[in-house]
């Protein structure tokens, strides 16, 4: 584990924060809104005197905590990010409640990002929070496995089964401190959205030469290689992750209706309800591969924008790959929604 560092400027927090996200607020609201079309009689009341809102509204809410930065003093504040506020408004009179969730899940692990700013190197320090929302599982493995590298206590697969165990009346596991119901549903709504973004549960891993490396090999990451669930790729110049994150091309919140139909034949799960995150987080591994479907990768050097440098992906067809990356969006957003109305209506049946 990193070394634990002594908070930055919070001007650092701003220019990072909105960082690292499945789904942007678009895509996790057409989640919600599908989940919300198939929620039962029961589990929609349930969520409804809970929470205060429908799971479209409530969605977003895990990346608005994102606007939480801890200050010099050890606090924790919200601030207002213009570019990223409009789906967290419904909360803007609960956000001490944002600080609070923020402030108990921020050091039971070190998440640091290393940055180069105006000459200096330093390693800015994210909140464990922020890993509650991915793996890094490498896309050469079929399935989800604690022995696999790029996994741990704190992942988003631990993250959701946390967030069950508080709506089943159990207490929050460690390391996780989630304190009430509310606060769980917010977690599923989200992350089960962010669990079906390919690039939030597998990653590619390259040497210098832009070869496939596989961790699980040698037993450990060799931080070299980390493309950081695409982060660190670069698709015309563009962030590769971010280009994931979007919905499907010209495909808006307004048409989550047109998904319910694949959402509805989602098949339901039957093994016991803390499995069905492990084969959700499966299901997606197996189809990691598809968002590099004959892709070549080549070493981008270390620049102003971007100081640790990353690879560049090309395909042979670009255009092609945008439709093929469309139709995996609308199959993930069918089956997010889908499984998070699934998992509520068997807790409040």
């Amino acid at each position: 584990m990193r070394k634990f560092l002594a908070t930055l400027p919070v001007l650092f927090f701003l220019l990072t924060a909105q960082q690292a996200k499945a789904w942007n607020a678009e895509g996790h609201q057409i989640v919600g809104a599908i989940a919300d079309a198939m929620l039962s009689a029961n589990a929609k009341a349930k969520v409804a005197a809970i929470l205060g809102v429908d799971l479209r509204t409530a969605a977003p809410w895990l990346d608005c905590v994102k606007s939480v930065h801890r200050l010099d003093d050890g606090t924790f504040k919200y601030v207002v990010e213009e570019a990223f506020e409009a789906p967290c408004t419904p909360f803007k009179d609960a956000r001490d409640l944002m600080e609070a969730y923020v402030g108990r899940n921020f050091v039971q692990c070190s998440y640091t990002v290393h940055r180069k700013e105006n000459g200096h190197e330093f390693d800015e320090e994210m909140g464990c929070h922020n890993t509650y929302h991915f793996d890094d599982v490498a896309i050469q493995r079929d399935r989800f496995d604690r022995n696999f590298q790029g996994t741990n206590d704190h992942d988003i697969v631990a993250a959701i089964n946390a967030a069950i165990a508080v709506l089943l009346d159990r207490p929050s596991p460690p390391p996780f401190k989630v304190a009430t119901k509310a606060e769980a549903i917010f977690l599923l709504a989200h992350l089960i959205g962010d669990l079906h973004q390919p690039l939030h549960v597998g990653s590619v891993y390259l040497d210098m030469q832009g070869q496939l490396v596989d961790p699980d090999i040698t037993h450990t990451i060799d931080p070299a290689t980390e493309t950081i669930g695409g982060n660190a790729i670069l698709d015309n110049n563009k962030n590769f992750h971010s280009a994931w994150d979007a919905p499907p091309t010209n495909f808006h919140v307004a048409q989550a209706s047109d998904l319910l139909p694949a959402a509805q034949q989602v098949a339901r799960d039957n093994d016991r309800i803390e499995n069905w995150s492990f084969a959700w987080a499966s299901d997606t591994i197996k189809l990691a591969p598809r968002a590099f479907a004959g892709a070549t990768f080549a070493r981008v050097q270390p620049s102003t924008a971007h100081p640790k440098g990353g690879w560049s992906i090309t395909f042979p067809d670009h255009a092609a790959y945008a439709d093929a990356r469309d139709k995996i969006k609308r199959e993930q957003l069918a089956k997010a929604g889908a499984r998070l109305a699934n998992l509520l209506n068997a807790i409040w049946p």
